[in-house]
């Protein structure tokens, strides 16, 4: 079906499955919220609600993919949670919302003010720093590099803005106790369990080095001078392995058995072709 961003029709056209689906969620305990038609053909969003554990919202979003794909097959389908399935149509993203409560139940990033308090000022510059060191748990495969492409919905600069949907790092208009750092740069295809852990610990890192971003961009950010997410998916797996932040973040055994694992992806799916590359990958990720 031809791409109808927030349309109730393309939403008709699949209901029979977004019925199941619902259902499903329901009997699994995921928070999944309305879903929305996106700009691609027969692409969708579906919001899971946040909650205060971090493991249960990667659990969440784990089963929430398994069940969808089993779901799609069901009803004669195909879902995928690839970055980019197809190079002349829209790729998916996994956008983070996240805060911090105290002990009190009070966010942290919240000071009454439009701007938020100095703390989120801090978790922000740990966000910018995570995306340029841990580009490889944002973007884990090598279809995830071909989202990351200027102009095409995908962050691509590692930059931070209010409201602005082109940042790589977003702060939602929001009631001032909802101040919250929405995290774009990942892609559909992601470990969840990985990329949490490096959201929040990169936000975590900043908070304790007090650190600071550089002042929040203004317009679009793919018109704008900046650093940028690497594209190169080799790049990233050697970033990754050099990492201070990285080997302050995850055990070593972890870094160096992701490391090895997508070394010896590169090298077998460089020998494949486009096509024999999208079968592996369609239904999998």
């Amino acid at each position: 079906r031809g791409g109808e961003a927030l349309s109730l029709r393309a939403l008709d056209g699949f209901a029979a499955s977004f019925d199941d689906l619902y259902a499903g969620c329901d009997t699994m305990d995921i928070p999944a919220e309305a879903a929305t038609s996106e700009l691609g053909p027969s692409q969708f969003e579906v919001n899971i609600s946040h909650c205060e554990d971090a493991l249960r919202a990667a659990d969440d979003a784990w089963l929430f993919k398994i069940l969808t794909q089993g779901l799609a097959r069901k009803h004669g389908l195909a879902a995928s949670f690839m970055a980019k399935p197809f190079a002349d149509l829209p790729g998916s993203g996994l956008h983070v919302h996240f805060s911090v409560l105290d002990p009190h139940d009070s966010n942290i990033f919240a000071n009454g003010s439009a701007q938020g308090s100095p703390v989120l000022q801090h978790a922000i510059a740990g966000s910018l720093a995570g995306l340029a060191a841990l580009t490889l748990l944002f973007a884990p495969h090598a279809n995830s590099y071909a989202r990351l492409i200027p102009g095409q919905h995908a962050p691509t600069g590692i930059c931070w803005a209010y409201e602005i949907r082109t940042a790589s790092i977003r702060i939602p208009g929001s009631a001032p106790t909802a101040k919250r750092v929405e995290n774009r740069g990942a892609g559909g295809n992601v470990n969840p369990y990985l990329l949490l852990a490096a959201i929040l610990g990169a936000a975590l890192e900043g908070i304790e080095a007090t650190a600071n971003p550089p002042p929040p961009i203004e317009g679009n950010a793919y018109d704008q001078p900046m650093a940028q997410i690497t594209t190169s998916w080799p790049d990233a797996v050697t970033t990754f392995k050099n990492s201070a932040l990285a080997a302050r973040l995850f055990a070593p055994l972890i870094r160096a058995n992701l490391v090895a694992t997508k070394r010896q992806e590169i090298k077998a799916l460089a020998a494949l072709s486009p096509a024999q590359a999208l079968g592996l990958y369609l239904d999998i990720v």
